[in-house]
């Protein structure tokens, strides 16, 4: 009885850590798709990149690219989560 407590602790434990890895990187990409895309797009106009204004390019390229990299920072942090509560594919 004992052991089945310890392995349901470890498990919430594993999906707290879970969502709040979830929690940050979405708020990364929230901040920076609708932050940078829209709220503070006039700011960022005023730098252009290759020829665009860099709000005009956030709200269209940077946010996806910002997503990709989210979701391979994503696939790390999990593997290493997986590890450290023994929950990994061997």
């Amino acid at each position: 009885m004992n052991k089945m407590r310890n392995d349901n602790d470890n498990l919430n434990l594993y999906w707290k850590e879970n969502l709040q890895y979830l929690v940050i990187l979405l708020s990364i990409w929230f901040l920076i798709s609708y932050g940078c895309g829209i709220m503070f797009a006039d700011v960022l106009n005023t730098i252009k990149v290759g020829g665009f204004p860099l709000g005009f390019w956030f709200a269209q390229q940077g946010s996806i690219y910002v997503f990709l990299v989210l979701i391979f920072v994503y696939v790390v942090l999990m593997n290493k989560l997986d590890k450290k509560y023994n929950v990994d594919e061997k």
